[in-house]
């Protein structure tokens, strides 16, 4: 078995690439801006993010047979080479269209990376420490989607130009490819390559493996659409601009952060159905926030408490999900980000409702079918010894 040391080495660019995973959460900020820049509807604007997390659907599956031929590492490096086209294509023109093309690029880049870098990462760690690895992971992640909106910000306050993000975040994905590109680490060859599409679907047809596909759909629906609609709540009811509105997604990010970083001490420590009951309990109290609260300190309360209790919810689902067929790990781990789907399905219900209630209160509600699901999931796992 590795040392501690000899694993050191290879999960640096691991979690390198994790960081860029985070870009994908540059979207609400991205979508905000645009939406202002434009002047466009609820509905258009969150057309936007739709077209980030719409291929997690269309490509989590076909990832998961790809990585049986052709390994993680390499389909981790072919993310990271979509990934920084994405980022490229704004920088040379700013328009709706080249919009939507970099943000379906950042979608198909995230889904590649999304599948197999979590696989990736149970080829250095595994056993118990697997999960607060992943947590870990996430808490990287984190530290990208957290920074997203304060960069956008202060570019956009000193240059004039919040696009000024992309260029920055190219940096560091051509960094990670680089770095990932000159490390070797050691994969296992799948038994049983010849698991088609339809095989791997009808995994869904097993209950326990559905509950996990839509814990993990409505996960990101939560994350996403709060993501998006936070500046727009304090925008709403306080008159406030985007500039400093966009300061609350900023705060669900550093709670986000905060969530994963405790979250991989709490689990290495304690059981995972307690922690996900404690965790959706944080995003109950949250949504009774978002819908009452209209001071800016008790948004942004219950904001943090959606960032924190959302945190670790994606890792404990994952985690759960590859151990419960580990002899059918990429294609469980392809099904899963499947469930990223959330992220398309959210926001463009939370549009629709909103321009149709004329308040973000119409986002709030969705979300909020979220968050119910989860307590749903939260008494499963409590029931389960």
């Amino acid at each position: 078995m590795e040392s501690k040391q000899s694993k050191l080495p290879k999960l640096v660019p691991v979690m390198f690439a994790f960081f860029v995973m985070g870009f994908v959460d540059m979207v609400g900020t991205a979508t905000n801006y645009v939406k202002a820049d434009f002047a466009l509807s609820d509905t258009m604007a969150n057309f936007l993010p739709s077209m980030v997390f719409l291929w997690f659907f269309f490509l989590s599956v076909p990832t998961g047979l790809l990585m049986n031929r052709i390994g993680k590492r390499k389909t981790v490096l072919l993310s990271l080479a979509v990934t920084a086209l994405a980022l490229i294509l704004p920088m040379f023109a700013y328009n709706y269209p080249v919009l939507l093309a970099s943000f379906c690029l950042l979608g198909i880049g995230n889904t590649l990376m999304q599948v197999s870098l979590n696989p990736l990462a149970s080829c250095i760690v595994s056993g118990e420490k697997f999960a607060s690895t992943l947590t870990f992971g996430q808490f990287i992640k984190a530290i990208a989607s957290f920074i997203a909106p304060i960069i956008a910000s202060w570019a956009s306050l000193h240059f004039g130009n919040w696009r000024l993000l992309y260029p920055v975040f190219l940096a560091f994905a051509v960094i990670a490819t680089a770095y990932l590109w000159y490390t070797r680490i050691e994969e296992e060859i799948p038994k049983d390559r010849s698991s088609g599409f339809i095989q791997c679907l009808k995994l869904l047809g097993d209950s326990s493996v559905l509950l996990l596909f839509l814990g993990i759909v409505a996960h990101v629906g939560i994350d996403v659409g709060v993501n998006t609609c936070a500046p727009k709540i304090i925008m709403e009811r306080l008159a406030l601009p985007l500039e400093k509105a966009g300061i609350a997604t900023s705060i669900y990010f550093l709670f986000r952060t905060l969530g994963c970083l405790s979250g991989s001490f709490i689990l290495a420590k304690f059981p995972l159905k307690r922690f996900f009951a404690v965790s959706v309990a944080c995003m109950v109290l949250a949504m009774i926030g978002l819908f009452v609260c209209k001071s800016l300190i008790g948004i942004y309360v219950a904001i943090a408490l959606v960032g924190f209790g959302n945190s670790n919810i994606f890792s404990m689902v994952f985690s759960r999900a590859l151990y419960y067929l580990p002899e059918r790990g990429n294609e469980m781990s392809g099904l899963m980000i499947m469930g990223l789907i959330g992220g398309t399905v959210f926001p463009l219900l939370m549009g629709v409702l909103s321009d149709a209630m004329g308040t973000q209160a119409g986002s709030v509600i969705i979300i909020s079918v979220g968050v119910a699901y989860l307590v749903y999931l939260a008494a499963k796992f409590l029931k389960k010894a």
